[in-house]
């Protein structure tokens, strides 16, 4: 199905959700929203270091324009796929309750046949560019997600929070386990990525090597058509060789299933970082919730003995102005004593909560690391063994060729 053609049909969807009075503050029925095409650039990273990168041009205009027949000019801007990445992730942090729709893949993983691996390939580049729109509009069609501010600014601004959204949940006491723990997320799918390339490009060679070997069949079969003393033999040969040529199916079809395995905790580690964001956000509710029951106390201590310790406006006006009666310094005590027991009590629960959420992730990681190593382990001995097998398989055709080129 083509870009557009999705296009319409979550538009139809959600306006068939409309009349049946379903979804009624999806953005999408408000803003038209496509991704229009991909920009190849050469820049400047992080680290100073040159480096080539594809931009998306993101194009969204009023619906209501469109049903009162006018046709303003569309509103755009370009991003990168790592400001869809921070994007998600936001969502992620901020609505754990809903399923976020996923981004399609940042890179060309794991083909080996007929799929070019180059992330800059514009067949890769469009695939993904209808991922991207797909991922928007999803987004722009969730009862929840898609009145998000953030999201919304995604869309319009250029200049938007999304810069900031790194650091919007970044805690002041991290976890040194939960930290390693990420990391270590990171490193686990980057060498599993990188091993099921290696494997994947190794698959490919391994298919057209196979393949040629029909060519010894067919030519040994030939051959064996002139040759009277000969063609026997001749013939046996190619049948061997047909039959090995014709055996890299199965072959493959088995590696994909080690293959498979290695997928899957490919997938593990990224939910193993999203334990450890979880962590990373019930670290920051805690914090936040100390940091709110500080400022009270320090609100109170000033307030009862009349010495303002930082700058404020409160503070100004009182000495412009003049100081509060007793009566309203007395209802502002109460006031705050009340909230402070709230926020106590709310520190103390946001505590139980994080030491709860440690408890138990950290039980499940320990779990996980010996399911790990376990299941690692077994798989890559059994992929060993089968390139064991497999090649013992060669060595044996070509003994079986040279046993009927004997005979001859």
């Amino acid at each position: 199905m083509s870009a557009d053609a999705n296009h319409q049909n979550i538009q139809q969807r959600e306006r068939e959700r409309e009349r049946e009075g379903e979804g009624g503050t999806s953005l999408l029925k408000k803003m038209e929203i496509s991704v229009a095409e991909a920009e190849k650039r050469t820049g400047k990273n992080a680290v100073n270091m040159q480096e080539t990168y594809t931009v998306y041009l993101i194009e969204t205009r009023p619906v209501d324009a469109a049903s009162e027949g006018t046709n303003p000019a569309l509103d755009s801007l370009w991003r990168r796929y790592s400001e869809f990445e921070l994007l998600r992730n936001y969502l992620l942090v901020t609505y754990p309750f809903a399923v976020v729709p996923p981004l399609p893949e940042k890179r060309a993983e794991f083909v080996w046949h007929k799929l070019s691996a180059d992330n800059m390939d514009p067949d890769f580049v469009e695939r993904r560019r209808v991922g991207l729109e797909n991922f928007l509009l999803r987004v722009a069609s969730h009862p929840v997600l898609s009145s998000d501010k953030i999201f919304y600014l995604f869309l319009t601004e250029a200049d938007s929070r999304l810069k900031a959204l790194n650091a919007t949940f970044r805690v002041k006491n991290p976890d040194k386990r939960f930290a390693e723990m990420k990391h270590y997320g990171d490193e686990l799918q980057s060498v599993i990525s990188q091993l099921l390339r290696v494997r994947a490009r190794a698959a490919d060679r391994l298919y057209g090597v196979y393949k040629v070997h029909g060519n010894y069949g067919r030519v040994f079969s030939e051959w064996s058509a002139i040759e009277k003393e000969m063609g026997d033999g001749l013939q046996s040969a190619g049948h061997h060789m047909d039959a090995y040529a014709a055996s890299v199916d199965d072959i493959l079809e088995e590696e994909e299933h080690y293959a498979d395995q290695l997928k899957e905790y490919l997938f593990y580690a990224d939910a193993l970082r999203t334990v450890c964001r979880k962590h990373e956000l019930t670290q920051y509710e805690l914090e936040m919730a100390v940091q709110d029951l500080t400022s009270k106390k320090q609100q109170q201590e000033e307030l009862a003995t009349g010495t303002i310790r930082t700058f404020s406006l409160k503070g100004m006006t009182s000495k412009l102005f003049g100081q509060e009666t007793p009566e309203q310094r007395e209802a502002k005590l109460k006031m705050l004593e009340t909230q402070i027991e709230e926020g106590e009590e709310q520190v103390k629960e946001r505590n139980a909560e994080c030491d709860e959420f440690v408890k138990s992730a950290w039980v499940d990681i320990e779990r996980f690391k010996e399911q790990k190593d376990h299941d690692l382990r077994e798989s890559l001995i059994s992929y060993a063994i089968m390139q064991i097998s497999m090649c013992k398989k060669g060595i044996q055709v070509w003994n079986n060729a040279k046993e009927c080129f004997n005979k001859m």
